[in-house]
């Protein structure tokens, strides 16, 4: 019976001994895992190609004779003609992007109307022409935003524009109303000619992205050309002059249609391996 008793007391002596080492023992925390990494929408190289209208505007049309004019009314229009582009530029991230264009402008019949009045008579001038024009931009965009896969942007480039001014006429019909008589009728022409100015570009529109590497876009584009001039001709008596005419500050208000392919997407770098603390 003592032996029993004895037993008994031991083993309880065993359990309360492991209890209170337990209790002195640190409670070993749960595993801790790094937050995994935000996937960024990273970029890569991208082409494009673009078509679309303009609409063109020009400020004024001067010659060296304007400074005898009293007083001079014009009106001058420039039909739409279609644009066709190329381009090839990269994606950085996001919401920035850059791309270098050229595109070719086609003919746009020009027709104007100058009502001048100078010394000893006066006159009107119509004038007609066409205009064509290639354009060269290095770009740069910035992506607003994306919803339900549309992404506003904005954007701006600079460049060059090769302006060229072919088959120009100036029809002039002029009196002298002190002297009363037939009015006095002329043509003039203007050689063909194309010169390179300087351009620059505001961009702003909606790009759709169909799957990772199609994107649709329909954008505007407000584009300045700088001054565009015709070559040497003949005056109204049909003999030869160096006068010229200015076509001054050329600008475009553009429409267009655009794709973009990525051919060259720059992986999203490889998640951090999981770390383990404790």
């Amino acid at each position: 019976m003592r032996s029993v008793k004895s037993f008994i007391a031991a083993g309880a002596a065993t359990l309360l001994s492991q209890a209170a080492f337990a209790a002195d023992m640190a409670i070993v925390p749960p595993p801790v895992y790094a937050p995994a990494p935000v996937v960024e929408d990273f970029g890569g190289w991208y082409l494009r190609g673009d078509i679309g209208f303009s609409n063109q505007r020009v400020d004024r049309l001067n010659n060296l004779l304007d400074r005898n004019n009293t007083s001079s009314v014009q009106t001058l229009n420039f039909n739409s003609a279609g644009i066709f582009g190329l381009g090839v530029g990269y994606k950085v991230n996001n919401w920035f992007r850059a791309d270098v264009t050229g595109e070719y402008r086609g003919n746009s019949s020009f027709f104007g109307t100058d009502r001048i009045s100078y010394v000893g008579g006066v006159g009107t001038d119509t004038y007609h022409a066409t205009k064509n024009e290639w354009v060269v931009l290095a770009n740069a965009y910035v992506d607003l935003g994306t919803w339900w896969c549309i992404t506003p942007f904005i954007g701006a480039g600079v460049g060059g524009a090769r302006v060229a001014i072919n088959g120009f006429t100036d029809q002039s019909i002029n009196s002298n109303p002190v002297q009363p008589g037939p009015a006095l009728a002329g043509l003039a022409f203007g050689d063909n000619v194309s010169k390179w100015n300087f351009a620059w570009a505001a961009h702003a529109g909606l790009a759709y992205k169909v799957n990772q590497n199609f994107t649709i876009e329909l954008a505007y584009r407000y584009l300045d050309m700088g001054t565009a001039i015709t070559g040497a001709g003949s005056t109204f008596d049909g003999t030869r002059s160096s006068r010229a005419f200015e076509f001054h500050d050329l600008t475009s208000h553009d429409l267009k249609l655009g794709v973009r392919w990525t051919c060259c997407d720059v992986p999203a770098p490889a998640p951090m391996p999981l770390i383990r603390k404790g």
